[in-house]
């Protein structure tokens, strides 16, 4: 009966009422059942608490042991036979799911302290600092992007349908390289590049480019001009313009593309232009251009802005890779 009246909502004190017993009495009760019904049915788990601590323990230390080879060394060490998914339950018990890893630059310890020194220099200037920066870089993209050659979802005999086959061309179906900048305040110029390039290229696509770029961003004489430490752009013809042609620099370290946000843009326009019937490189280009003009300033602005939080997380992983 105590606790049918609990159910319905009333409070101790009215049920103590109710019952002729005290408060700590109908407590108690309370408590005691709560207990009973929050036992769980069925047989009694295998993995005592201790077990459970050797299982996490081991993915901590090795997060790429797979569920059989924990297995394999429970039985070796502790004389156990489990299942594989009783390992897995226990890890997703403690939070833990399998997820294929992040692929990040092999940083060598000797870029990793030119990011730690780079973060710690930069992580002070506020955001009227990074809206003068104008970031720039190079790419490549392939006519048969990433996503051509995935699994299809189909009905059966449609195999032969063109949106269900997987492309097969030789040599990769050729590519588009080219180069871009842009700041806080939209994207800038675009610039395919038709030969292999050597720093004479690079000047002259600097020359075609930059001014009118900065002028476009309303950044004109008084921008930051970022490139990374490519041999093209330490060439010393390239440092001697540039020293003469731009009002400031700012040269971003080795292996360091998650501290350039123009990364994310590639990654942007790799996803919407494969929206574009691409068969030949001029489809390409013109998919290309047409995406890079609806790039918004909002977009651009929002990673600038996340500069600050780069710098923070480099600095937090010790010069290694970040999230970015």
């Amino acid at each position: 009966i105590i606790y049918n009246l609990r159910k319905e909502g009333k409070k101790l004190k009215e049920i103590a009422k109710y019952t002729n017993k005290s408060i700590s009495t109908v407590h108690s009760i309370l408590q005691r059942n709560s207990l009973k019904l929050g036992q769980r049915p069925g047989r009694p788990e295998k993995l005592k608490p201790r077990d459970k601590a050797v299982i996490i323990r081991k993915i901590k230390e090795q997060p790429r042991t797979s569920a059989p080879d924990i297995n394999r060394g429970l039985a070796e060490s502790l004389g156990m036979q489990i299942s594989d998914e009783t390992v897995r339950r226990t890890l997703r018990a403690a939070g833990y799911n399998a997820r294929t890893p992040r692929i990040k630059p092999l940083i060598s310890e000797q870029n990793r302290k030119k990011r730690l020194e780079f973060a710690k220099k930069y992580i002070n200037e506020n955001s009227e600092f990074w809206r003068k920066v104008i970031f720039s870089d190079e790419t490549k993209f392939n006519i048969f992007g990433p996503d051509c050659g995935n699994k299809v979802w189909r009905k059966a005999n449609t195999e032969m349908q063109r949106k269900n086959t997987k492309c097969s061309v030789k040599h990769g179906g050729g590519n588009v390289m080219l180069w871009g900048c842009m700041s806080a305040n939209g994207a800038g110029n675009l610039q395919f590049i038709n030969d292999k390039m050597d720093h004479y290229q690079y000047i002259q696509i600097l020359k075609d480019n930059l001014c009118s770029s900065a002028d476009k961003l309303g950044l004109s004489g008084r921008y930051i001009f970022q490139q990374d430490n490519d041999p093209k752009h330490t060439a010393l013809n390239t440092k001697l313009w540039i020293l003469y042609n731009t009002p400031n620099t700012l040269k971003t370290p080795p292996q360091s593309p998650d501290l350039n946000p123009i990364e994310h843009l590639w990654a942007d326009l790799e996803r919407t232009i494969r929206k574009h019937p691409i068969t030949s490189k001029n489809s390409l280009k013109a998919a290309i251009l047409k995406e890079w003009d609806k790039i918004s300033s909002g977009r651009t602005q929002k990673l600038v802005n996340s500069m600050p939080s780069r710098l923070r997380e480099v600095i937090k992983m010790k010069g290694y890779a970040t999230r970015y």
